[in-house]
């Protein structure tokens, strides 16, 4: 009798603490490795509303910027694997680490770092011009570039990041030469151009959209292989000539070693995410279409993805930062 009293009473104390256990029991941060005003953060918002609805639990935005987004991506490689820490990260993640092999440098962190827990979003970039440039279509800008061969500046996230990267595969194939500004995210790009300090970048279409509406910016051509449902008069650089192709997507990342109940309630809350209405108001005003993957499926596209911006990276070869 005794002993079956104290079993019962061993069961109801460790009752409360199971439940303490349950995932989430508090507040969850998503790390965005950029500051705000870039396609990872106008993501990551939306996504972290609609996740707080789901888990039950606040879910916080903290802006990591610095390095094109290593600061941030290295901060979630290695953080704790609980699920409380998690990263809304861009394509750039797939880059950072093949660059520092070029320059011989320690890599921040290494892809398997991270595993991915879905895909949210995934938009072709588009160059967009300062209206006071005169210039309305590609063949008007390489003709003017050409003229004032590295005099013609553009802003990027940074060295190697997810707005740089297409820039230099434009000048590659075109044989131009333009002077890089990089900043410290898609946000500031954007911003340096809008001031006039720049006079084109490379943007992810939720990021532009508004800009371009208002006439504050005039997009010229887009890298995707067909024309983006949001900007139906701007042609593609394959249309053009030009073979060549860039993607800005926004995924969510876990620790590598994160358990497997946790990642499925994130991968859970993730197909819900996409499926909120709320969200779903939020990316079409951002014109940005959601191209959902689970984690299998975003695992595979990843992979791809990873292996042909190194080779990317590995021909554009190393870029030094001009002062």
């Amino acid at each position: 009798m005794k002993r079956c009293l104290f079993a019962v009473l061993c069961a109801l104390a460790a009752a409360p603490a199971l439940a303490q256990d349950a995932y989430p029991s508090r507040p969850v941060t998503m790390i965005v490795p950029f500051p705000p005003g870039g396609v990872a953060d106008i993501t990551g918002r939306p996504t972290a509303a609609a996740m707080e609805k789901i888990l039950k639990q606040p879910v916080v935005i903290a802006n990591r910027p610095g390095a094109g987004g290593a600061v941030g991506n290295a901060a979630v490689a290695n953080a704790k694997p609980d699920g409380y820490t998690i990263l809304m990260a861009l394509s750039s993640i797939s880059v950072i680490p093949e660059a520092d092999k070029l320059f011989d440098r320690k890599p921040a962190y290494a892809l398997d770092q991270v595993i991915p827990v879905a895909l949210i979003s995934a938009d072709p970039t588009i160059l967009v011009v300062h209206p006071s440039l005169p210039v309305r279509s590609l063949k008007e800008l390489v003709v003017l570039a050409r003229s004032k061969p590295g005099q013609m500046s553009y802003s990027s996230s940074g060295i190697y990041g997810a707005l740089h990267l297409p820039m230099e595969m434009f000048l590659h194939a075109a044989k131009l030469k333009m002077r890089h500004v990089p900043t410290t995210g898609g946000g500031p790009a954007i911003t340096a151009l809008l001031g006039g300090h720049v006079e084109m970048t490379a943007g992810g279409p939720a990021a532009i959209s508004g800009h371009v509406k208002a006439g504050k910016l005039r997009p010229v051509v887009s890298w995707g292989a067909k024309r983006h449902e949001a900007f139906p008069d701007v042609p593609t650089f394959k249309e053009l000539g030009y073979d060549i192709e860039y993607y800005i997507w926004a995924g969510m990342f876990a620790p590598r070693g994160t358990p497997e109940p946790v990642m499925n309630v994130l991968r859970d809350a993730a197909h819900k995410v996409v499926e909120d209405p709320d969200f779903k108001s939020a990316m079409a005003k951002l014109s940005s279409p959601i191209q959902y993957m689970d984690a299998p499926e975003f695992g595979k596209y990843w992979a791809a993805d990873a292996k042909r911006l190194a080779e990317v990276v590995r021909v554009v070869g190393k870029i030094e930062e001009q002062k």
